[in-house]
């Protein structure tokens, strides 16, 4: 009896853990390697949130597809190269970067599966941007050609560093998190909202106007965020809590 009750209690706690699905960058494809790469901050944020993390490999088999939505419990994009502007309807500017067909491709699908179940989402940096792009909004191709703002998007400084402010929008999923409407952020990115998604709402601003984040309301947590916070949520309580929201939303919606 006390074997059964121990090993019923284990299995209780692991499956209070809900399983994230962690998007990749693909790795060594000009070398003629195939791989995948996951920064440790991103899977060390979501185990420190009480979650587990899964990398999703890289598949157009749309059975595959499906079966991940059905089993992973929450996804997160992670940031990357640049996506491909087919995804909003344009042609690809002067000053468009590196794009990965196969991984626009699969994520697409994925996000589209994952909202289909009313699973969350957290979209990081590219992350934000695949989630625009793919639900009906437009991306600044190259930002430092197409945006007129003033301040540095793309910092010069280590990844832990505090680059400029977003003002969050009162009243926002977003503010409820981080409890703050002044956050300092970290800021490595190339392509960025322009007219955001039919259905989202932008719910934070860098000080020269650019979308930092958008949200869809409801009662689904999808959230995407311009910034780095798996750089940042060892020494910032905010970013912190941003991954446990995330990772709180994904245990309700699995024991749900």
């Amino acid at each position: 009896m006390t074997t059964f009750y121990w090993m019923h209690k284990r299995l209780g706690d692991f499956w209070l853990r809900p399983l994230i699905g962690i998007s990749g960058n693909e790795e060594g494809a000009a070398k003629g390697r195939s791989g995948l790469y996951i920064g440790a901050d991103y899977t060390d944020g979501i185990y420190a949130a009480g979650g587990l993390s899964s990398v999703v490999a890289f598949t157009m088999e749309e059975d595959i597809i499906r079966e991940l939505a059905d089993r992973l419990d929450g996804l997160l994009l992670t940031g990357g190269v640049d996506v491909d502007p087919r995804y909003f309807g344009q042609e690809p500017h002067i000053g468009l970067g590196e794009i990965s067909p196969v991984r626009d491709a699969m994520e697409a699908k994925l996000l589209q599966a994952m909202l289909e179940r009313h699973k969350p989402v957290l979209g990081i940096c590219r992350g934000v941007q695949v989630m625009n792009a793919v639900l009906g909004g437009t991306l600044y191709q190259d930002l430092p050609r197409e945006w007129s703002g003033r301040l540095q998007h793309a910092q010069q400084a280590p990844r832990q560093h505090m680059a400029h402010v977003v003002d969050l929008v009162a009243n926002t999923r977003l503010a409820a998190i981080y409890g703050d409407e002044v956050v300092p952020v970290n800021t490595f990115h190339h392509q960025a909202v322009d007219q955001v998604a039919p259905g989202f709402a932008a719910c934070a601003h860098s000080r020269d106007g650019l979308i930092e984040a958008i949200e869809r309301p409801g009662a689904d947590f999808v959230l995407g965020v311009q910034w780095h916070p798996e750089n940042l949520w060892r020494t910032h309580a905010g970013h912190r809590r941003l991954f446990d929201a995330f990772v709180q939303a994904a245990r309700t919606r699995a024991q749900a």
